[in-house]
């Protein structure tokens, strides 16, 4: 058995698993492979021509028997063969030695060399392996004539001592190192050279299947020759040989059927990786989509010894058609699939999933039309169908060999193969689809926020100059809930649209959440990125057609950039310019342009309130978090009748702090009702000292729409007072016509369970809010308390004073207690004693104190005194 390399293959790369996927030889190689066959092929001429010379040649008509019985002989071992691929050459392990030995033995040089000319030439164009015919003539010719000469050699010089068949044993070996030797020379000449242990190894193993061989076709000969009936026995080993060689021959099919099984689906699964990457990769868009076919599709032509394999697959969403070619070329008409073609062919009308069989000679005239158009004479073709739908089709169109052509196990094998393929590609779209959900918004089609960090992530780090721009739509929660939810949907699809329009395809969009969209813009000045954040906004905020509808919106943007504006370093983390983008956005709103850049004292006011959420908590168990008291005077006769208790904060890094200033913050958050009952238990604490020492005074705390909302806030207050045993007379809530009038709903059973208790109720600011008799009527309060801005202006503007005494008025035709806060001066009190005002609060009378403070002004400030009921009373000192 011979290795021989008569199919030379320039295509393969180098150190690819079996079996190689084509690829284009370098032109510089191909020139020295030219120069090698040419040189191989002189060196052929030569060497024939000097042995036919050499030695004799004797005519008798029985040669062209022998010479028809060795030409059948040599092409049976050409067709007794196992193929395998070493690199770039196509292997082929034949049983060539064989005639090659009786030829050497019964005939003369030309009659063996036409013989294995013939056989070889004649397998080639079978085989359809037309290149490299020169170099493969070369070596055939040179593989008769070295061994012929070997062995006439031999004969001459030992013929005296060894048997006669010794020359032609060794002249056959020859020509198995003479094979492998030249296929060696023509892999290093084709740019894959193998190492030097390694072209040893090879030599010694042909070297082996070479004995053998050669020992094989020795026994036969001489039992055929010197034994009666000798050939019958030979003809019996030849058989089993046979016999053999099949079976080894289907064990080895059915072990690269299945390693064709396992790549396909492996190729498929990894190039559904690759061009389904995440944003974050550099798929984002697929830039070739049948280019990662091309291994599938050359796996099956190879493992089906086919010239060519056309696949067909629908790839897009769209439904189209995409045709991939293996092989020889598709001519152009048959190439070009519509988009009907996989259901308009003849080829293509394949009812179930099973493969079938097309032959020119017994088709139909329309199959043998369509196998004409693709300049075929034998087709197999099966549908791609996945769960669902039809994918595609696969077409593998003539064997390599004319001999035979495709049989059943090939058809079997192609059916199993689309099968696997099919799955693999359900798989893969199904990969893709959950995919593309992860880093896409499901209503607008546009990145979610997680694709649109991937994206910008990518872009960053690869030091791209982009800015974060953030836009959101406002009134989207008074549309949806006038005209539906999906009309509201439907203005966020529209925004999308008109933000792509904006901006082009080029630049990343994403939908954050509800009505918050981001953009990555790409290579844009801070000038170019606020004129893009302009027309953005501008585009966003016209008007929306709904149905018979005009919705009117507004939008506001902001945008940050990667390189800070304190010269400091360049900052590129997407999440970080996603926030500061944030922060702009927050800072347009409360603005009049409706566009801003990131400043960096943005970020710091941010971080001062993003302190102060996180660390109340903690400063409530500190002890930072404190009581403040500021006395309230009865008038005329200014009777101290109570206090209002306002919450301060020392901060350890910010020092005191207002209450305008974290107050707002806590109630944000959802900590206002920690915060009220704090004080709320604080101020009735401080009530019960006063009671215990004999003084009726009350205390007063401010309370947030948020405790309002809350059903259960009457409960807890009334739990609050039995565990201070206050009674509810002296416990007095502040709050704001606007707390109220958010929620009425709400707010006023509340009110109305706190008013039954006993608790007193007062309107904070009132004058600032909905001021109006019918909204007055409607409040079950007590006490009306007059914002301070009218009362600081009563000495100036005529109009401020008009206010309070309407207020005054109108307080005390309701039955209403009515307080001044404000109060800072002499005169101010003077003019509320003159309109007849209850109660006064402010500066003139005490700033805020601490408990300490409070109760060292209590015993420095007023005097005591002693009521009708006996008690005690403190009265402001003159």
């Amino acid at each position: 058995m011979i290795e021989r390399h008569r199919s030379l293959d320039p295509h393969a790369p180098p150190d690819a698993p079996r079996p190689p996927v084509r690829a284009e030889v370098e032109p510089g190689r191909r020139k020295v492979f030219l120069w090698f066959s040419l040189s191989v092929f002189v060196a052929g001429v030569v060497a024939c021509v000097a042995t036919s010379v050499w030695l004799p040649f004797d005519y008798d008509p029985q040669l062209l028997l022998i010479g028809a019985c060795l030409t059948l002989g040599f092409l049976l071992a050409e067709q007794l063969t196992i193929d395998i691929d070493v690199k770039r050459v196509g292997w082929t392990i034949s049983f060539t030695e064989i005639p090659l030995l009786i030829g050497l033995l019964t005939a003369p040089f030309e009659v063996v060399l036409l013989a294995n000319l013939i056989a070889g030439l004649v397998a080639q164009v079978g085989r359809r392996a037309s290149t490299h015919m020169v170099y493969n003539a070369g070596v055939m010719g040179l593989e008769i004539a070295v061994p012929f000469a070997t062995a006439h050699a031999i004969t001459r010089s030992l013929g005296d001592v060894a048997p006669d068949w010794f020359g032609a044993a060794v002249g056959t070996l020859t020509c198995s190192l003479l094979s492998c030797g030249f296929a060696l020379a023509a892999l290093h000449a084709l740019g894959g050279g193998t190492r030097v242990t390694a072209g040893v190894r090879l030599g010694v193993r042909t070297l082996v299947i070479g004995v053998f061989n050669t020992s094989v076709g020795l026994v036969g000969y001489e039992v055929a020759v010197m034994t009666p009936w000798g050939w019958a026995l030979v003809a019996l080993l030849s058989a089993a040989v046979f016999g053999l060689y099949r079976a080894y021959s289907g064990l080895l099919r059915e072990q690269r059927d299945l390693e064709s099984l396992s790549d396909v689906s492996l190729s498929v699964a990894r190039s559904g990786q690759t061009a389904t990457r995440g944003p974050s990769g550099s798929a984002l868009v697929e830039q070739d989509p049948m280019a990662e076919w091309e291994p599938v599709a050359e796996r099956i032509r190879e493992q089906l010894n086919a010239t060519r394999v056309v696949l067909r697959l629908r790839l897009g969403p769209t439904g189209e058609v995409s045709t991939l070619v293996a092989g020889e070329p598709l001519p152009e008409a048959a190439e070009q699939a519509g988009p009907h073609a996989l259901r308009e062919d003849p080829l293509m009308q394949l009812p179930g999933s099973h493969a079938r069989s097309f032959r020119a000679h017994d088709a139909p005239e329309e199959v043998r039309r369509a196998l004409r158009q693709r300049g075929a004479y034998e087709s197999l073709a099966v549908p791609l169908r996945g769960a669902s739908q039809l994918l595609g089709a696969v077409e593998v169109h003539d064997r390599v060999s004319r001999w035979r052509g495709f049989g059943r196990a090939d058809i079997r094998l192609l059916h199993t193969l689309a099968s696997h393929l099919a799955t693999a590609m359900d798989n893969r779209r199904l990969l893709a689809r959950l995919r593309h959900d992860a880093y896409h918004d499901p209503l607008t089609g546009l990145f979610n926020r997680t694709g649109f960090r991937e994206v910008a992530a990518e872009v960053l780090r690869n030091g791209g100059d982009a800015a974060v721009l953030r836009v959101d739509l406002d009134l989207l929660t008074e549309v949806s809930e006038a005209v539906g939810y999906t009309w509201g949907d439907r203005m966020v699809v529209h925004a999308g649209h008109r933000m792509r329009e904006t901006l082009g395809d080029g630049a990343p969009l994403a939908r954050l959440e509800a009505h918050s969209f981001a953009a990555l813009l790409l290579d844009h000045s801070d000038e170019e990125a606020h004129d893009v954040a302009e027309q953005v906004r501008e585009v966003i905020s016209e008007p929306y057609p709904l149905d018979k509808l005009v919705v009117e919106a507004t939008g506001v943007a902001g945008y940050a950039s990667p390189a800070p504006d304190d010269g400091g370093e360049s900052e590129t983390d997407v999440d970080t310019l996603l926030q500061r983008a944030d922060l702009a956005v927050r800072a347009a709103r409360n603005g009049d342009d409706g566009v801003r850049r990131y400043a960096t004292a943005m970020g710091q006011v941010f971080l001062r309130r993003f302190q102060l959420v996180t660390q109340f908590r903690q400063a409530l168990d500190a002890g930072q978090i404190e009581v403040h008291y500021q006395p309230k005077v009865a008038l005329p006769h200014r009777k101290l009748v109570g206090a209002e208790a306002l919450v301060r904060w020392s901060h350890p890094e910010y020092g005191r702090l207002s209450p305008d200033e974290f107050v707002p913050v806590v109630e944000a958050t959802g900590l206002v009702d920690a915060l009220t009952f704090f004080v709320l238990e604080r101020a009735l604490t401080k009530v019960r000292e006063w009671m215990d020492r004999g003084l009726r005074m009350s205390a007063a705390v401010n309370l947030s729409v948020r405790n309002l909302a809350d059903e259960s806030f009457p409960d807890r207050v009334a739990e609050a007072l039995q565990q201070a045993n206050v009674p509810p007379e002296l416990l007095t809530f502040e709050l704001t016509e606007s707390s109220v009038m958010a929620d009425p709903d709400r707010s006023l059973p509340v009110l109305r369970r706190l008013r039954t208790m006993g608790v007193v109720l007062a309107v904070d600011d009132f004058g600032t809010g909905y001021s109006s008799l019918a909204y007055l009527r409607q409040l079950p309060v007590d006490e009306v308390k007059i914002d301070k801005s009218f009362v600081l202006g009563m000495g100036t503007d005529l109009g401020d004073m008009a206010v309070v005494r309407s207020i005054v008025e109108l307080g005390h035709s309701l039955d209403l207690v009515v307080v001044a806060e404000g109060v800072e001066d002499d005169a101010a009190r003077d003019q509320l004693v003159t309109m007849r005002c209850d109660i006064a609060q402010g500066y003139l009378i005490s700033r805020p104190l601490s408990e300490d403070r409070f109760e060292a002004w209590l015993h420095a400030r007023t005097e005591r005194g002693v009521g009708p009921a006996d008690e005690t009373i403190l009265t402001l000192a003159q």
